[in-house]
């Protein structure tokens, strides 16, 4: 391959990477921030800001280190969103809690101790809360199967024979038919002009207590557990270490600022990190930074678009987005789950976590997702100690 032709595929192979990790989860994030209680102005505006700082980072990272650094959005992080509550104080009270997120986020690169104590969470726990969390999200397709067979099934199919022939392109191909359907349903048709115009909402953010446990402390632990730790490993599986510490303390102030505009977290690519940072995207190591700048680039394109996005995905028939969504997230409920179950000695823990973190449950204003990791590690603790008392 020339080095002009090894350039154009790295340039590519960015495009798609940041095309997949847009198409693929976009709906998650949307259906996150309005279960929290964005309005569509404030989705939008949140869409657009994690689209900018995801976009900055990855193109700076990659140019700077010489490597293939890709960030995105917290997908796990935006599904555990779109199964809580609205908080008491509304949308502010939820930028609260990702500010804080944020801030957990940077003090991770800045005290080792407090990353290393994150890594210390039992991955079985962690994992079994991010499956609880999914398992309403991955049902919401076949619920809304029942409700409208005519809009969701086309969908479907075409999502099942992707997966089976080009599983890569499965999301976006069946983000495509859902456009079709949209367009039978005359969507397009609805939307004006002042739909294309980017917008930025700014929230001023309020702090309530339970907000910030119900939401900021799950939001980190699915964070760092789901994407940052993942995501260093994946860049060290093909000889790329960046180190935790620039990385962290980038998306972690990220995070915090462009949660004012409405945005969740961002944080280092998990799984569409291969896409960049593989053999596929250019022969040569040392070059295949250039498809880190080019899915950063590609991520800023996608920033102006985000109020169009967010008006026809509030416009569509109902369960369409979040048919999307379940899809979506399948394969990565099916890691959670396998993750969470296999080890022996903490399986019953982490099927407690997962049953409570499923169930949807509130108390005292703090959802599921944080009761279920208590739960697990409450059941891991007492277990432990009777196996010492017996011994």
């Amino acid at each position: 391959m020339t080095s002009r032709a090894g350039t154009t595929h790295a340039v590519l192979a960015g495009v798609v990477c940041g095309v997949v990790g847009f198409t693929s989860s976009f709906a998650v994030v949307l259906t996150g921030l309005r279960a929290v209680g964005a309005s569509s102005d404030e989705a939008a505006s949140g869409l657009l800001a994690l689209c900018l700082t995801m976009g900055v980072g990855t193109v700076a990272f990659s140019w700077r280190r010489r490597m293939p650094i890709t960030m995105a959005w917290s997908t796990p992080g935006a599904a555990l969103l779109a199964t809580a509550a609205v908080p008491h104080g509304g949308f502010p009270a939820a930028v609260g809690a990702f500010i804080l997120c944020g801030v957990l986020l940077a003090l991770c690169g800045l005290v080792r101790p407090l990353g290393e104590l994150v890594e210390r969470i039992p991955t079985s726990l962690a994992s079994a809360m991010l499956a609880g969390v999914l398992l309403t999200l991955c049902a919401a397709p076949f619920l809304s199967l029942v409700d409208d067979p005519a809009a969701i099934l086309p969908v479907m199919l075409v999502w099942l024979l992707l997966t089976a022939f080009a599983r890569r392109w499965a999301v976006p191909g069946a983000l495509v038919a859902a456009v079709v359907v949209m367009a039978a349903h005359g969507v397009f048709g609805e939307l004006g002009a002042g739909d294309a115009t980017p917008v930025v909402t700014l929230v001023a953010p309020a702090w309530d207590g339970g907000a910030l446990i119900a939401i900021a402390v799950p939001l980190f632990i699915v964070t760092m557990t789901s994407q940052n730790i993942p995501g260093i490993a994946v860049l060290a599986s093909f000889g790329y270490r960046p180190g935790m510490r620039g990385p962290l303390l980038y998306t972690g102030t990220a995070s915090a600022v462009g949660a004012v505009g409405g945005g969740h977290a961002v944080n280092l690519a998990a799984i569409s990190a291969a896409l960049a940072a593989g053999p596929e995207a250019h022969p040569d190591p040392d070059r295949r930074w250039i498809a880190g700048v080019s899915c950063g680039f590609t991520y800023l394109a996608f920033g102006p678009l985000s109020s169009i996005v967010t008006a026809a995905a509030s416009a569509a028939p109902a369960g369409l987005i979040e048919t999307i969504a379940g899809l979506a997230l399948l394969g990565t409920l099916a890691g959670s789950a396998a993750s969470a179950l296999r080890d022996e000695n903490h399986r019953e823990a982490a099927a407690l976590t997962l049953v409570v973190a499923a169930s949807g449950m509130t108390v005292v204003g703090v959802g599921a997702a944080f009761w279920g990791l208590v739960a697990g590690s409450a059941y891991l603790l007492v277990t432990r100690l009777a196996r010492r008392t017996d011994a």
